[in-house]
């Protein structure tokens, strides 16, 4: 990475580039949520000035992925459990009929992106880590599917900034990822089939039972 800058434009460059790195890292639970972010030191590990890192912290905290303390430096953000539900309330509207759609429009590259990521699942043996990844990426890629950049970044904000590894860990028995795994593939044998009935139908189902696990009926009332 370059740390000689001469304009503004090799700045932000640079600050991409910074940006891109710790996004990743926060979205895969690399850094794990509520871990404190030290300019000091990411400069250092990246090899460029504070500059770049300060304005790449501060596009994280504008998606909501890292909270900025005054003279505190930054931390990552945290979803409480209120924002939690929120997030998968979201999926719950949008994803269903997102399936729908993409059972309409059954784009090649979505559907190989779905089935890649359902092979990376079996692939994972029942490691959290990877099986978050691999959820990630189906629920993203039928998501691409509609054909819809808006929607795609909308899911990928709810995917980063609200649901981690840390919570896909804490349901991560092998039942629940052997029935996650089997939704998963006749979710896409629906979508690349073009039955938008049934995907969407699938989808609403698999949602909503994961909803019943993670937020158990009575939950906060």
């Amino acid at each position: 990475m370059a740390t000689n800058s001469k304009s503004g434009l090799e700045v932000l460059s640079v600050a991409d580039q910074v940006y891109a790195i710790l996004r990743d890292r926060i979205a895969s639970g690399e850094i794990a949520r509520g871990a404190r972010l030290h300019q000091a030191d990411l400069a250092v590990e990246f090899g460029v000035s504070r500059t770049p890192v300060r304005e790449a912290l501060r596009r994280l905290a504008a998606e909501g992925l890292v909270d900025l303390f005054a003279n505190r430096g930054a931390r990552v953000a945290t979803a409480t459990p209120e924002q939690l539900r929120m997030s998968y309330e979201a999926r719950l509207v949008i994803e269903p009929g997102a399936a729908r759609m993409a059972a309409q429009r059954r784009l090649v590259e979505p559907i190989r992106r779905m089935r890649q990521a359902i092979a990376e699942e079996a692939a994972a043996n029942g490691e959290p880590a990877k099986l978050f990844r691999a959820n990630r990426e189906f629920h993203l890629g039928l998501v691409e599917g509609t054909g819809n950049p808006e929607l795609v970044r909308f899911m990928e904000h709810i995917w980063i900034g609200r649901i981690g590894a840390t919570l896909y860990e804490l349901r991560s028995d092998p039942k629940t990822m052997g029935a996650d795994h089997e939704a998963h593939i006749g979710i896409a044998d629906a979508i690349e089939a073009g039955r938008p009935e049934e995907a969407e139908e699938l989808t609403r189902g698999h949602l909503e039972r994961a909803m019943e696990l993670i937020f158990p009926a009575g939950e906060g009332e």
